[in-house]
């Protein structure tokens, strides 16, 4: 299957002379050159792949060029290089009209400002872009019920923006964002603005939702926790460049780079690593009385696993036994050694 979105040797560099400097460079960027020579870079030969119903999760420090890497894809940025695909149609090539035909058909956007039409009801912010796409009202209404109902806000359609919390008024972007529903959604440190314990409860609901909707997702995010809760793979950025794109436990095991490493140093790994990750071979002689599945947080089931003192079973969604896990594999995880 094709990837939903593919990037090819993606740069994004601020300057006048930006792309004589990549054409007289050979597109081997030096940052620190290119900014003597007037210009920034944003980002620095990205190429990677986005699969159907995959959440990749985008992070790195401000500065890093995280949120440039989302605007050049979603091109309300313009790249100054690179092939940009979009179910296989590159949208560099596109024109305006094309480019928002694709807009409203197959993407949706969710940014820190809510940008809420304060004299408008949660139910008429929800539908207006639908009827800005020519949807009758009826219908556009009716489809913004269905989403009221989705992000939990029943009740509160009728309320003003400000009338509402933060979290809430975050609620009303992401339910206005699914009405069209799209294909691909890109989401830019949606939830920053928001206070800790509001901020846990929208990535519950965000969780939620991708586990029924089981969109295409980009998430840009500067919190590594976030990023960990959220991602089925991350790619972390440090001056326009993708130091390492992988899966989460992978990260934490295998950093790439120094880079990645001091990101990484300070994780609790039991509340990110699986069983799978630690665990060994299919063993005969391990324990029969219970197992363990392999996709299990390790902190979950830690208690469980050095109360046995045995090598236990590990399976699979299906049962099947796919290794085994040994009590002191824990002991090493949750306190070194």
């Amino acid at each position: 299957m094709s990837p939903t979105i593919s990037c090819s040797s993606v740069y994004k560099i601020f300057g006048g002379n930006a792309h004589k400097l990549l054409e007289e460079n050979d597109g081997r960027v030096d940052a620190a050159k290119f900014q003597e020579s007037g210009c920034i870079v944003g980002v620095n030969d990205a190429s990677f792949d986005v699969n159907k119903g995959e959440m990749l999760v985008v992070m790195g420090l401000s500065g890093s060029g995280k949120s440039t890497l989302l605007r050049c894809i979603s091109r309300l940025t313009e790249a100054t290089a690179g092939k940009i695909l979009i179910d296989g149609e590159d949208i560099c090539l596109m024109n305006n009209k094309q480019l928002i035909e694709l807009r409203r058909e197959k993407m949706g956007m969710v940014f820190q400002n809510f940008a809420l039409l304060p004299h408008k009801t949660v139910l008429e912010n929800i539908a207006f872009p639908l009827q800005v796409k020519g949807v009758t009202t009826d219908n556009s209404i009716q489809k913004a019920l269905e989403m009221v109902e989705l992000v939990g806000l029943k009740g509160r359609e009728n309320y003003f923006p400000r009338e509402l919390s933060g979290g809430q008024q975050q609620r009303v972007g992401i339910a206005r964002s699914l009405a069209v529903e799209p294909d691909i959604w890109f989401l830019d440190e949606p939830f920053s603005a928001l206070d800790p314990l509001i901020r846990k409860e929208m990535q519950d609901e965000f969780l939620r939702l991708q586990s029924v909707l089981n969109k295409t997702i980009m998430f840009v995010t500067h919190d590594f926790d976030e990023a960990l809760r959220l991602a089925d793979r991350i790619a972390i950025m440090k001056d326009g460049i993708i130091e390492q794109l992988d899966k989460p436990d992978n990260i934490v095991l295998n950093p790439a780079t120094d880079y990645v490493k001091r990101f990484t140093e300070d994780v609790p790994r039991e509340k990110v690593l699986k069983i799978e990750s630690i665990m060994d071979g299919v063993d005969p002689n391990a324990s029969s009385d219970f197992a363990i599945s392999k996709s299990e947080i390790i902190e979950t089931v830690a208690e469980k696993i050095l109360n046995s003192k045995e090598i236990i079973k590990v399976t699979d969604e299906n049962n099947n036994i796919v290794g085994s896990i040994n009590p002191s594999k824990v002991i090493k995880v949750l306190f070194g050694g």
